[in-house]
């Protein structure tokens, strides 16, 4: 199938409800009648408690969380995710690659580059396995080693060549804004996104990581279709400012900068379709994990 024929059957690999977002800008300007939803997931490691994989899974539901996002490639069989997964009733809709800040995609070696691109593809086979549909990738790195054009570049360059395994998998990359040195605004991050120009590639949006130096309801606006999925993050640049860059993240949910109500309106707006958001914060045990999980209620109520 050449890539023209994929682009056209794009919808009919991942379905049509997941596909929408990608149809196109024009497609993205119509009004819905559909309600905006959103379900809630955590990350993985955030479960503190010493326990099985199968009752961490079911610990997670009973929370009230929807959805459990693992880290890929995975330390399990996947016997054993798909077994849990079953048991418990949790959803795994996406999974973080845990080689892209290590060995980057933006490297100036290409063996580094390619071994991240072969533990991203491997990704995307453990996920499609588990039922998922989203990887999420960190574009690339800029340090005193690596200028900002040359990453920005090299990193076009991998991506490019994670589209065969994309198309074989039917599973999309969610790429996302982190405290990387690169891609700062979201004007810049849309054409990232626009010059790799394929239907199963977007954005994998962190609503607390453009709190140091943006706004989220900017981006959101600014990106609109090309979100895929959604990380939850508070920040208070109070914090930031008095007592340390990091520190901006020691805040609870609804105590920091995000205007949450604002958030959700340009949700709305955007009509997004990703269905999740997922908490991507300081885990802990069971009450720790109950007070988030209605923090986020509180979040998601706002729609």
């Amino acid at each position: 199938m050449n890539r023209k024929e994929f682009i056209k059957s794009a919808a009919c690999i991942v379905g049509a409800a997941s596909m929408a977002p990608f149809a196109s800008a024009s497609v993205s300007r119509v009004k819905s009648e559909r309600k905006v939803t959103l379900k809630k997931g955590l990350g993985f490691g955030m479960i503190k408690e010493d326990l099985p994989l199968a009752d961490k899974f079911k610990l997670a539901k009973d929370l009230g969380f929807d959805g459990i996002e693992l880290n890929s490639p995975t330390e399990f069989a996947m016997s054993e995710i798909l077994e849990a997964k079953s048991v418990s009733g949790i959803d795994l809709p996406s999974a973080v690659n845990k080689d892209h800040w290590s060995k980057p995609l933006s490297d100036p070696d290409p063996v580094v580059r390619q071994q991240c691109i072969d533990s991203i593809a491997q990704s995307l086979r453990e996920v499609k396995d588990f039922g998922g549909d989203t990887v999420l990738v960190v574009p690339g790195v800029v340090n005193e080693k690596v200028s900002y054009e040359e990453a920005y570049h090299t990193s076009l360059d991998s991506i490019r060549k994670l589209i065969p395994h994309v198309e074989q998998t039917g599973i999309r990359i969610g790429i996302e804004n982190v405290w990387n040195n690169f891609l700062l605004s979201p004007l810049e991050a849309k054409r990232f996104i626009d010059e790799i120009n394929h239907p199963l590639i977007g954005w994998y949006f962190d609503i607390g990581n453009v709190l140091r130096y943006g706004w989220p309801e900017h981006w959101i606006k600014t990106l609109n279709f090309r979100i895929v999925k959604l990380h939850a993050k508070e920040f208070s640049r109070e914090l930031m400012n008095n007592k340390g860059l990091w520190a901006g993240f020691n805040v609870e949910f609804l105590e920091g900068d995000n205007n949450w109500p604002v958030v959700m309106k340009a949700l709305k707006e955007i009509n997004y379709r990703g269905g999740w958001l997922t908490a991507e914060v300081e885990g802990g045990d069971r009450n720790r994990l109950k007070m988030i999980s209605e923090q986020m209620d509180k979040i998601i109520s706002y729609l």
